[in-house]
């Protein structure tokens, strides 16, 4: 099931003011490790986060380096301002679709997502944006959730896509590790995170 990207971005930006708390317990339980995880991975001085959401990764930004995070609904932004400013986190906050990033070729040492593709409506584009704004040797982390390889769970995935997306945009049936695979990296590595739905993924341009 697809939607536009106006659709999906006009839903975050209804969600904002809530977010953090309508995901508090799942973050206390799992996120917040996962997210550790992902960031302690981040290497380079120049650094991209797309799809910053309400900052939720601002307590795990590496010290020294440029730290550049889009996120192309203003609403959620707006909350990711609010939390740099009481938190004092240095990052430059851009509104930005990753569809569509306005940055040059080979700029960025290394590229960070967390649970954004899921909701990004043309996904094989937002993944040959990073591919492309990634400097050679470069690489982009993802933390996703994905579709299962058990084909039961899969089965339930598929029947309860259209709902998920109806309610708040996003897709929980995406095998995006073969999207990533196909995006012309020349390594992809995974570590699997719960189960086979949640992916750490790890590309180097």
């Amino acid at each position: 099931m697809k939607i536009d990207s106006t659709t999906i971005q006009r839903r975050y930006d209804r969600l904002a003011p809530y977010f953090d708390g309508l995901e508090a317990m799942m973050e206390g339980l799992f996120f917040r490790s996962w997210r550790k995880k992902l960031w302690e991975s981040v290497e380079g001085s120049h650094i991209l986060e797309v799809g910053v959401g309400t900052g939720k990764n601002f307590d795990y930004y590496p010290t020294g380096a440029r730290i550049t995070a889009i996120d192309f609904s203003p609403k959620m932004l707006e909350q990711a301002r609010n939390k740099k400013h009481r938190k004092q986190v240095d990052v430059d906050l851009e509104l930005m679709d990753v569809q569509s990033l306005h940055y040059a070729s080979n700029s960025f040492d290394t590229v960070v997502a967390s649970f954004v593709f899921c909701s990004v409506p043309a996904p094989m584009k937002g993944l040959k944006e990073l591919h492309r704004v990634c400097k050679p040797g470069g690489r982009v982390l993802l933390l996703e959730h994905v579709i299962s390889s058990h084909a039961v769970l899969a089965g339930l995935m598929n029947l309860m896509n259209p709902l998920v997306v109806k309610a708040v945009g996003a897709n929980i049936n995406r095998n995006t590790v073969k999207n990533v695979q196909a995006c012309g990296f020349r390594h992809v590595r995974v570590d699997e995170r719960s189960g086979d739905i949640i992916k750490l993924i790890e590309a180097v341009k």
